[in-house]
């Protein structure tokens, strides 16, 4: 989801080699090498491990029956009809509730009826729509099917969508000021083989936004998740200069930051949570029951349970600026999927992985009294079967749900091509359906999104509408406060029900947030004072 590109998917041939690069580049820089890894430490386990406690049935805590896989792109599974049907087929016999199946790829979707361009792919089958096929034979299996949609990282050098319409084709390196790129202070804007957009650019922002609100619209999906949703790894991107105007004119500091900036880390920090915010806030609108959820990042030690300043001493925070703790708080995302991509056997990494967990159950609470739903996501890639049903059970037995990492590679055996798909789903399979194990029996997640009521507004009339301070007034208290985005949107997705007084720029409007549903109130005209003009000093 988020890392290098060699770390994502198993090679398949050496004809396959592009496909392999694009794969990669989900997951697990965080952790493990940068090339594919040699058979995990653990690898000669026992195959199926002592039966512990049994994972319970059910529970009250929200997401802790979801069991479920990633179904990534980068190979067969989502090509051809065929395939659908046995990844659905597969799925089913493993014992997932869940399908988190890739739709938006690199700023291409898997799917026909997208504001962004198909990809171009000479497997994919001529007037197939992967995802409408597979989300219509989950449901008739009682699976739900959640989009998964990369949102910044949108190309790949090696494996480029060559539709005229994709966006790199318009607003890609070449571009001038029309590019709409994430860059390094030199300019340069490749991360790897990689490529990103820029969240801090307004017209970037906005065609994010739309082209998951597209899936939304078009497609009876249960959910979408959001991946990719941050800047890329290393704290030194933002440096386009549209960026670098806006946060000049937004903040009132000049000249160009430094990466090492605390106040520019913390603007381009709130330019993702804004973005979560719209694309949740505006999915909402279309759809209240619709799950919203990320991806999120874990890298190397984690936080001590509830200890928010320790999490923001992590990368997580500090590098790719994505600040989750706050999305799940305040209602902005439904389900958080640690991308917790760890090995037990190698040195640490079992103590990372339970740690990341702990924390993220320890910061699930909302001030409504509600909860966001957590789940453990897994590199059953980087492990053997008896590694991931471990890591499955004990993310179960906390409360959380879980989710593999992936039906294609589902064993560092599949992952190292020392096994075919085929035989790696089975050994995976036998072990996670153990007495005890989270797929011992067949659950069904039914649980209703915790966000399902907002409000969504704009400021206009300003030249500069961004990072304005919003409250949210009930009862006579603030309860809550947020800030503009570049177009001058904000919004709440926490709040109780009931009549509400937005305060922003001197200007106040008051509505009623109702029980189910995103109001969206009418566009806030604010006026700025114009600056006195300095007079000429006297002669």
């Amino acid at each position: 989801m988020t890392f290098p590109l060699s770390r994502r998917a198993a090679p398949l041939l050496l004809t396959s080699v592009l496909a392999l690069s694009a794969a990669a580049g989900r997951v697990a820089a965080q952790d493990a090498p940068a090339t594919q890894p040699a058979a995990p430490a653990t690898a000669g386990a026992a195959s199926t491990p002592a039966p512990a406690a049994a994972v319970p049935a059910s529970t009250t805590q929200p997401g802790a029956n979801l069991r479920g896989l990633w179904i990534d792109a980068f190979g067969p599974g989502l090509k051809t009809r065929a395939q659908v049907a046995q990844t659905v087929a597969d799925a089913e016999r493993m014992g997932v509730n869940t399908l988190f199946v890739q739709a938006i790829r690199r700023a291409d979707c898997l799917c026909l009826k997208a504001s962004v361009p198909t990809v171009t792919d000479a497997d994919l089958e001529k007037n197939f729509d992967p995802l409408r096929v597979i989300t219509t034979l989950a449901h008739a299996r009682g699976m739900r099917v959640i989009a998964w949609a990369s949102v910044t990282g949108v190309g790949n050098t090696a494996a480029p969508n060559t539709d005229p319409a994709h966006v790199l084709r318009r607003h890609g390196a070449e571009a001038g000021m029309n590019s709409w790129l994430a860059r390094r202070p030199d300019g340069s804007w490749q991360e790897g083989r990689d490529t990103w957009l820029d969240a801090g650019i307004p017209a970037a922002a906005e065609y994010m936004t739309q082209a998951v609100l597209s899936i939304v619209r078009n497609y009876p999906v249960d959910g979408v998740q959001l991946d990719r949703i941050r800047y890329p790894d290393g704290d030194v991107w933002g440096y386009d200069p549209k960026t670098l105007a806006r946060y000049r004119a937004e903040t009132g500091r000049a000249g160009t930051p430094a990466p090492s900036d605390a106040v520019w880390a913390a603007w381009k920090r709130q330019q993702v949570t804004n973005l979560v915010r719209r694309i949740t806030l505006e999915s909402k609108a279309l759809r209240p029951d619709l799950w919203v959820s990320a991806a999120t990042i874990t890298y190397q030690t984690a936080p001590r349970a509830g200890d928010l300043t320790g999490f923001r001493r992590t990368r997580t925070y500090g590098d790719v600026l994505q600040d989750w703790p706050e999305w799940m708080r305040a209602g902005l995302i439904d389900l958080n999927v640690l991308m917790n991509y760890k090995r037990d056997g190698q040195p640490d990494q079992a103590q990372w992985f339970d740690g990341w967990n702990a924390f993220a159950l320890s910061v699930r609470d909302r001030p409504d009294g509600a909860r966001a739903a957590v789940a453990a996501g897994t590199a059953m890639y980087l492990n053997d079967p008896a590694v991931t049903a471990a890591q499955a059970r004990r993310s179960v037995q906390t409360g959380m749900g879980w989710v593999g990492y992936s039906y294609r590679t589902p064993t560092a055996g599949v992952y190292g091509q020392r096994e075919s798909t085929a035989q790696g789903l089975k050994a995976v399979q036998a072990v996670l359906s153990a007495p005890g194990m989270p797929l011992e029996r067949p659950l069904r997640w039914t649980d209703e999104a915790p966000t399902v009521r907002g409000l969504l507004g704009r400021v206009t009339g300003a030249v500069t509408p961004g990072h304005r301070t919003v409250q949210a007034v009930q009862g006579g208290q603030v309860v809550a406060e947020t800030l503009t985005d570049a177009l001058g949107y904000y919004g709440f997705a926490a709040l109780p029900a009931g009549k509400t007084e937005v305060r922003v720029s001197g200007q106040r409007w008051t509505d009623t947030i109702p029980g189910r549903g995103v109001v969206r109130l009418p566009d806030l005209l604010i006026r700025d004072a114009a600056p006195v003009p300095v007079l000429p000093p006297r002669r």
